[in-house]
């Protein structure tokens, strides 16, 4: 590709040629038909901006709080696994990436670099991601360790009991490096004769007992707050709220997981109406552009994850190409809300956007 990519888009072309091909379709491959992995970019588009004119917006503030910390944007990293199959120094890179644009990064459980390296790399704000592991024990270490070097929140993936069919890591005979984090602990190096090493490592270790009442366990092992990462519905969101957590993630892992599952945009504002503003709802799916966040804002969500994206500059450019995808994603923001007349992310309200369904309803 000539030149230098502009927008998150042309950053994975870059990916798609220079990574190996194995890497390259685990990090952009979703389960089965790839229908919700579609849904959730295309979602996006279906929803309209409506603008405001005629306001003062020579001043324009992208900054929030995010669980009492102070972020330069609703913009946080979402945890996604291994990140020196990318780029050789991994997590690390992705967050000085994080620090040097200010905003808070999300530390996968599955990452390829330990909490200790990831903490000590720089000052920043971090969660740990965490998914409950068949021994408690080595959960339970590992949330202590995240506690211990300074991480904010606890992040619970809540929609993994099992590995969703991702066929592209089956085709490609998907290997499953040794994870540092529990070197000494158990062995994450899985060897399966069926295809992906990664399903095969997923199935034996994760936890498929896990449900509502072991919230009430995490939080006894833990003075963090949590936040549960998966929410789909009003009826999980109410149990959300119901088992004491600090905030909920509306994700559908990616659309790594089940098929089918509804475009994460698309559910958003009836997890919203659920919460009833009693924690703040976070959004996780499909963010490509500025206008996405606007969209997610809009609907409800306090922030917004980002995964694939940072995943991109990180395998074209290490450290400088995660700043890179944040800063444009950021000046896309920024300028969607001057655009649309909004001075600070208080001023983006519902009424700066229509769903399809309400311009369907508009046209009857």
């Amino acid at each position: 590709m000539a030149g230098e990519p502009v927008n998150v888009n042309e950053f994975q072309e870059l990916v798609r040629q220079s990574l190996p091909k194995m890497y390259y379709d685990y990090y952009t491959g979703g389960a089965e038909d790839q229908h919700t992995l579609k849904e959730n970019v295309k979602s996006f588009r279906r929803i309209i901006i409506q603008p405001r004119i005629l306001v003062d917006v020579s001043k324009i503030d992208t900054s929030t709080t995010i669980l009492g910390h102070k972020t330069s944007a609703p913009i946080m990293i979402a945890p996604t696994a291994m990140h020196k199959l990318a780029h050789h120094e991994g997590e690390v890179a992705t967050a000085r990436g994080a620090a040097a644009c200010d905003v808070i990064m999300g530390l996968s459980y599955m990452s390829t670099c330990t909490v200790e390296e990831v903490a000590s790399s720089c000052n920043a704000v971090r969660f740990f991601q965490i998914y409950v592991y068949k021994r408690r024990d080595i959960t339970a270490l590992m949330v202590h360790r995240a506690e211990k070097n300074g991480f904010g929140a606890i992040i619970l993936t809540a929609d993994t009991p099992r590995l969703g069919r991702r066929e592209a890591d089956i085709k490609n005979k998907m290997i499953a490096p040794q994870l540092k984090n529990f070197e000494g602990l158990i062995s994450t190096e899985y060897v399966s004769d069926k295809g992906s090493n990664i399903e095969a490592l997923a199935a034996g270790t994760f936890d498929a007992s896990l449900c509502w009442k072991d919230i009430e366990w995490l939080k006894s092992i833990t003075k963090l707050p949590i936040l549960i990462k998966g929410v789909l519905t009003s009826e999980d969101a109410i149990k959300a709220i119901e088992a004491g957590v600090a905030g909920v993630i509306v994700s559908n892992h990616g659309a790594r997981q089940l098929d089918y599952a509804p475009a994460t945009i698309s559910v958003l504002e009836e997890v919203v109406h659920a919460v009833q503003g009693k924690v703040p709802v976070f959004f996780d799916g499909g963010v490509r552009r500025g206008t996405d966040i606007f969209k997610a804002l809009a609907l409800g969500a306090k922030a917004v994850l980002i995964g694939r994206a940072v995943i991109y500059g990180l395998a074209a450019k290490g450290e400088l190409g995660v700043k890179q995808v944040i800063q444009m994603l950021k000046d896309e923001f920024e300028l969607t809300m001057a655009l649309s007349g909004c001075c600070s992310v208080d001023d983006i309200t519902r009424s700066h956007v229509k769903t399809e369904k309400e311009r369907f309803i508009c046209r009857m």
